[in-house]
């Protein structure tokens, strides 16, 4: 067999890793042969690819990025008069004119429909989910997530000592549009104060109260973690306008820090690097198996796999039934 593999979206660290994964598996256990499929979709319009071998997945393991890069690129997305029939059907006589049994697609949710929109069409797909935000449905974690958990945790910490020094009130924003995972597990494992989460509604008045308490306990800091999705007044980051409504309602110096593309950037760590390697070595098994279609997906400690039409246009959020959402409140913690 021949596979390719791209990878689709924003870059996060694992993506070498799961490339690894897959491609020695595929070599070495299975006797395939690996294609590199450069800038996600984009190099499938433009067969833009390369042949891989033993020497071009060495080193991979701990390296950021991607070596195949990555692409916004969708196929299916529609314009003013529909999808774009005429790149689905040059991707679909691109694969078969390079002999490609099967696709790996890497990504995360847009990646995971178009993967999905193509196998409903027949094309042979496996996806490995991709994503710092860990909001991809039917996994309970996606590589990329603990990495960036661990570089927030870090500024969390840091900031602290800052705090502390000059009787502030420091907010830091990370990321997630729409799902708060990263706010959530770095703010407690941080010792966030307050921590604001898209999926939970908020109020100024109620981390007002929480500050000005911490302030009567003889706590003149506190840290404030929110993610950028969270809603704000007139369009301002989230960072910003929770620090100028707190300076605002308190009289407390308040001081915001956005860690942005950091969260993304750098080496995985030994977790997302293991957990790499198990979903690409499973991918691999799947095609073996001739079982395409499907999702690799973590649940509990066991590497399994989903339907990709079920994953496709679902996301996983935060809920307040959450057993750290539960345990933070009943510490004291403020979620809005």
């Amino acid at each position: 067999m021949r596979i390719g593999i791209l990878t689709s979206g924003g870059d996060c660290p694992g993506i070498n890793a799961t490339i690894r994964g897959v491609g020695k598996t595929a070599m070495n256990y299975y006797g395939m042969e690996v294609m590199g499929i450069h800038s996600g979709f984009q190099g499938l319009l433009t067969k833009d690819v390369e042949l891989f071998t033993e020497k071009s997945l060495s080193g991979l393991l701990n390296l950021g990025g991607t070596i195949l890069g990555t692409s916004r690129e969708k196929p299916f997305k529609k314009n003013a008069t529909g999808p774009d029939i005429n790149k689905v059907e040059i991707i679909r006589n691109n694969i078969a004119e390079l002999g490609l049994d099967c696709i790996v697609c890497i990504g995360g949710n847009g990646t995971q429909k178009t993967a999905a929109k193509f196998a409903a069409i027949g094309v042979n797909v496996v996806s490995v989910p991709k994503t710092i935000d860990n909001d991809i449905w039917g996994t309970d974690f996606s590589f990329g997530f603990d990495s960036a958990v661990h570089i927030a945790t870090d500024a969390i910490d840091r900031l602290h000592s800052t705090a502390s020094s000059h009787k502030r009130v420091m907010v830091i924003e990370v990321m997630g549009h729409k799902a708060g995972w990263i706010a959530l597990y770095s703010g407690m494992a941080g010792g966030g104060d307050v921590i604001l989460v898209p999926e939970i509604p908020y109020s100024v008045a109620n981390v007002r109260e929480t500050i000005m308490n911490r302030l009567k306990k003889g706590k003149p800091y506190s840290i404030i973690v929110v993610a950028e999705g969270i809603p704000t007044e007139g369009g301002r980051r989230a960072g910003e306008f929770i620090a100028k409504e707190i300076e605002r309602e308190t009289g407390i110096e308040t001081r915001e820090t956005v860690l942005g593309y950091i969260q993304r950037g750098g080496s995985p760590t030994p977790f997302d690097r293991n957990l790499s390697t198990r979903m690409g070595g499973h991918a691999t098994e799947l095609i073996a198996n001739g079982q395409f279609g499907r999702m690799i997906a973590l649940n509990g400690n066991e590497i399994s796999s989903i339907p990709l039409e079920e994953v496709a246009g679902r996301l996983k959020l935060v809920t307040e039934e959450h057993d750290l959402v539960v345990q933070g409140r009943k510490m004291g913690i403020c979620f809005g």
